[in-house]
């Protein structure tokens, strides 16, 4: 089976989705034990330290990152060309 969305997803990982789990989580007001059982660790520290994301330091920035996922976001709802069937 042809790997389509390698090249355009290769930066997706399952740390990734981890890390973005934690840091949902944690906005949505669980608290890090929650969000540590959710992620299987035994520590909260490791949790805190390692997964949750920081909060933004810079507004713009943060806004900046924010315009750029969307983009990449709306681009992604666009069919993707794959082999003809």
């Amino acid at each position: 089976m042809q790997r389509i969305f390698a090249p355009t997803f290769g930066w997706v990982t399952a740390h990734v989705f981890r890390k973005t789990t934690a840091t949902i989580l944690e906005e949505s007001g669980q608290s890090p034990r929650h969000i540590a059982d959710q992620l299987g660790h035994a520590q909260t520290t490791t949790t805190m330290d390692d997964y949750v994301g920081r909060r933004a330091r810079d507004p713009e920035a943060a806004g900046h990152l924010e315009q750029a996922l969307r983009d990449i976001h709306e681009h992604g709802r666009q069919t993707p060309e794959g082999p003809a069937i």
